[in-house]
């Protein structure tokens, strides 16, 4: 199978073709892959070099003229490190465009923590206006980013080297969908954590919800999992900073009793290279991890 970041390669270089409106816009990461688009396109396909303040801003450029940017990197480096830019660029300017990140939370353990982003998506939700998908599947990347690409608004689609096994219905109308139901408390799997969620659930009573688009956060699908049940037990599990979403998910709730526990990746930074699944692990979200801290929590 190919990786989200092969799929966007191969779906970005499709869409220049197709459509005058897109433009793409790269610091160097992923650049071989799109030789054949940079010679189709050389007005349209853009590598600024590792000048990622200057990445995030000629997108915002180009979108000014009318353009629909794709804007990619490693997603420290087009979230984290051209914050102010994102801010005023897009935001302030009120302009739209798609970033595109690779290296999610820890995919290339080796690179250091210079290369690791696990507040990408708390940091974004500090700004108005964005929407967030987190696929969990090549054939999900592709999807939401073409919906991402044909659109106007501002979108962040983060990719991940971590997937589940089969792709499921996504895009931005779906909200979270129902894959297992169940009467002892909502579990929110986001992205590529749901295997591990649904290994670490297995014989629980609990309802698992997919969620792909994390923001706009579907507040109204999370009610109807967990209305009916007297208190409503949520965990809501993401590849990124634990809790990022659990002032979303309390919001939700906010008529019904209810505790919420957000699991994800932890604060303390991790200074062992290892390897991804080690980096899981070490922050309990591997399906051992997840299943003693769930059943804690539901146990309580």
């Amino acid at each position: 199978m190919d990786t989200m970041r092969d799929r966007f390669i191969a779906t970005t270089s499709q869409l220049l073709d197709e459509d005058p409106r897109l433009a793409l816009v790269l610091a160097e990461i992923s650049r071989a892959g799109f030789d054949r688009a940079e010679r189709a396109h050389p007005d349209r396909v853009v590598n600024v070099g590792i000048r990622e303040q200057l990445l995030v801003g000629a997108g915002a450029g180009m979108a000014l003229t009318g353009l629909r940017p794709i804007v990619h990197t490693f997603a420290s480096f087009l979230v984290e490190r051209p914050f102010e830019q994102v801010k005023l660029d897009f935001g302030h300017q009120g302009v739209g465009g798609v970033l595109v990140s690779a290296g999610a939370s820890y995919d290339w353990p080796a690179g250091g923590f210079t290369h690791m982003s696990p507040g990408d998506v708390a940091l974004l939700d500090t700004l108005d206006g964005w929407t967030v998908h987190v696929p969990g599947h090549p054939d999900e990347a592709e999807a939401l980013l073409r919906e991402a690409a044909a659109g106007d608004g501002r979108v962040y689609v983060r990719l991940s080297v971590q997937t589940n096994d089969r792709a499921r219905p996504v895009g931005s109308g779906t909200g979270f969908s129902v894959v297992r139901e169940g009467t002892g408390g909502v579990v929110i799997a986001v992205g590529p954590m749901l295997d591990n969620v649904l290994a670490a659930t297995d014989g629980l009573d609990v309802t698992v919800l997919y969620a792909t688009t994390v923001r706009p956060f579907d507040g109204a699908g999370l009610r109807r999992a967990a209305g009916g049940h007297g208190v409503a037990d949520v965990v809501v599990v993401e590849p990124y900073l634990a809790g990022t979403s659990t002032a979303a998910a309390n919001d939700a709730l906010a008529e019904l009793p209810h505790r919420v526990l957000g699991l994800g990746v932890g604060r303390a930074e991790l200074r062992k290279y290892g390897e991804m699944d080690e980096h899981l692990a070490a922050h309990g979200l591997d399906a051992r991890g997840l299943r003693e801290r769930i059943g804690a929590f539901l146990r309580r």
